[in-house]
């Protein structure tokens, strides 16, 4: 590939000037929720160089104590300013923790930053548990909002005037956006460059990190094959394997609890208890996945992808993902595919 082949295509009229990015941090902040996304912009600003583009990101790490910052792994950063002396305009990412009832209690001023200032900057985002800094500085009441999958019913009940969305990776209301866990800090930060620069650009950073451009906001945090792996009992396990190595059968509910030696009825309360999930629900999540799957990795039509993963057509599968993912399968296929 010759050096112009490689380099992006950005806006024909570049925006000059410096793009601040505010990362807050404090101790036990989860580290790759703060490293994920400088990489990302770090790697933004290599290929607008490349480019001879004059804009740049200009990212400085903050927390209520500048300095050494020590996280929840053997990790420490070091950031630069003082949370108190920070103005945000342009981006504000605040970091999540494991202990995050914990983290709250010990960081009151970063509440009281986040409900003084929540409204200045242009995009002003939580990732993972950081949610909760913003919950409770009662910026999301009111808005559709994301979390860590783990703590999203805390979320929901601690602050009921959100409307909690446990299956996104990330959502966006006004100038506030959450995000899911860890890793989808990068899918954030990449989407951000995506808004600024086009997505050329970010495409070009996904391949250098070599990650995919980003999920999907509405994608689900959550997979029908390592859900099962994880909540599955010895019990169910062989029927779950068998019906993902079968999705292009019918699956109805009678025949899995035949195969199960079961009946309907105790089939359905075991799977449940077992698995996460009814049958007919895990069902259908498979076969979602096992579609996009299809629709981002090859180039098969529309019909025979709804064939093979055992949808009776592709209307019905158009429907499924338009409830599902509010796309359509032609949709999801155009924006979320990354191949050339």
């Amino acid at each position: 590939m010759s050096d112009t082949q490689s380099r992006p295509v950005l806006p024909d009229t570049p925006t000059s000037g410096l793009r601040t990015v505010q990362i807050v941090i404090y101790p036990g902040f989860k580290c790759l929720e703060a490293v994920g996304p400088v990489n990302v912009f770090t790697a933004a600003n290599r290929a607008l160089a490349a480019a001879d583009h004059p804009a740049r990101y200009a990212v400085e790490l903050v927390a209520p104590t500048p300095g050494p910052v020590p996280s929840e792994s053997f990790l420490t950063l070091t950031a630069e300013r003082a949370l108190e002396d920070c103005r945000p305009e342009d981006t504000v990412m605040i970091a999540g923790a494991l202990e995050i009832e914990a983290a709250l209690a010990a960081n009151p001023r970063i509440v009281d930053w986040c409900r003084r200032h929540g409204g200045r900057a242009a995009r002003f985002a939580s990732l993972c548990t950081g949610t909760f800094f913003l919950a409770e500085a009662g910026l999301l009441d009111g808005c559709r909002a994301t979390t860590h999958w783990s703590v999203a019913e805390r979320l929901r009940t601690t602050y009921p005037d959100i409307r909690v969305e446990a299956d996104a990776i990330f959502l966006r209301a006004g100038n506030l956006y959450t995000s899911a866990g860890v890793t989808a800090a990068i899918d954030l930060a990449l989407a951000f460059v995506e808004q600024d620069f086009g997505r050329d650009l970010a495409l070009s950073v996904a391949r250098d990190m070599v990650i995919y451009l980003k999920r999907p906001g509405g994608q689900s945090q959550f997979s029908a094959a390592l859900t099962g792996q994880a909540q599955a009992r010895a019990g169910m396990a062989d029927i779950r394997t068998w019906i993902q190595a079968n999705l292009d059968s019918k699956l109805q509910t009678g025949d899995l609890a035949r195969r199960a030696g079961m009946s309907e009825r105790n089939f359905v309360r075991q799977f449940t208890r077992d698995v996460g999930q009814n049958p007919s629900d895990f069902v259908m999540n498979a076969r979602c996945e096992r579609a996009t799957t299809l629709l981002l990795e090859t180039s098969l039509p529309v019909k025979t992808i709804a064939h093979r993963v055992g949808f009776s057509s592709d209307d019905q599968m158009r429907k499924v993902f338009n409830r599902k993912f509010s796309l359509t399968p032609r949709g999801y296929r155009e924006r979320f595919s990354t191949s050339a």
